[in-house]
């Protein structure tokens, strides 16, 4: 455990495609391990594909990712029960935990029923570093929109909480989605907070956001904000990630199945570092 301070990377990217492998960990995962701050020894990183079903072949290729990196990498898995004896110990004894992408709604619960979610904060406040894209991205928020409940978009609004404010996903590759939360902000179902488009990323140190990063040259991060009756969206540009910038646009993230799985290539859709106040 090694964060400088409670770390927590928010976004919509996760593996890559390999050439030799299968699958490699993508500029952004590689950052939630520079956060950790790592020296003398290989990162540990934990996954959870909780949102995903645990899934074997996810597990598979993320532990065949974290090989092809160097890292020490486990997997926690609940289905059909917990895979690790003692959570509490295996988790403080991670650098980063990095959370799949899938139904945001079923990982809550199942997290709740084993007592992950309390766990998990305090391993984050311990210093490891906490990060995933897509419902791994939204989960740590106090709430956002998710396809969770089927075709349709809608909010959930139970949250982790561990930092203020919404979070949308998918913002540029999946239509549904821009409208149902602006929806959602504009009524005060959701407080207001950040869209992510695919490849970008939200750094949170004391829960307040700090760097803006992409893994995919020009796309943005948007602020959005309830004002009157309406939801206003403030286009964001974020830091290219070291290493992103020969990548092919959109080929890191969770798949709208969130499988875990490199998404196919998407088309292409200034830095405000405040964060949202907190509700």
């Amino acid at each position: 455990m090694t964060a400088e301070r409670p770390t927590i990377l928010a976004t919509c990217g996760g593996l890559d495609g390999g050439t030799w492998t299968d699958s490699v960990y993508g500029p952004l995962l590689l950052h939630a391990i520079e956060l950790a701050r790592v020296k003398g020894r290989r990162p540990r990183v934990a996954h959870l594909n909780t949102a995903g079903g645990d899934q074997r072949h996810v597990e598979g290729a993320e532990l065949e990712a974290a090989r092809a990196a160097d890292v020490d990498a486990s997997h926690i898995r609940f289905f059909p029960h917990p895979n690790i004896p003692d959570l509490r110990a295996h988790l403080l004894a991670q650098d980063v935990v990095w959370v799949s992408g899938g139904s945001v709604v079923n990982l809550l619960a199942v997290w709740r029923a084993h007592g992950l979610d309390a766990l998990l904060r305090e391993a984050w406040q311990a210093g490891v570093v906490l990060a995933g894209g897509s419902a791994g991205a939204l989960c740590w928020h106090e709430g956002g929109t998710t396809s969770s409940y089927g075709p349709a978009v809608s909010a959930v609004r139970d949250g982790l909480g561990f930092v203020p404010g919404s979070l949308a996903v998918h913002w540029d590759s999946q239509p549904a989605r821009r409208p149902a939360h602006l929806a959602a902000v504009s009524t005060g179902g959701l407080p207001g907070g950040y869209a992510l488009e695919e490849g970008t990323g939200l750094v949170y140190q004391d829960a307040r956001v700090v760097d803006i990063v992409t893994e995919r040259p020009g796309a943005a991060v948007w602020r959005v904000e309830r004002s009157g009756a309406e939801a206003v969206e403030s286009r964001l540009e974020p830091r290219l990630l070291p290493g992103a910038s020969g990548s092919a646009p959109g080929t890191s993230g969770v798949g709208p199945a969130g499988s875990g799985l490199p998404t196919p290539p998407l088309p292409s859709a200034p830095l405000d570092q405040e964060a949202p106040a907190a509700r």
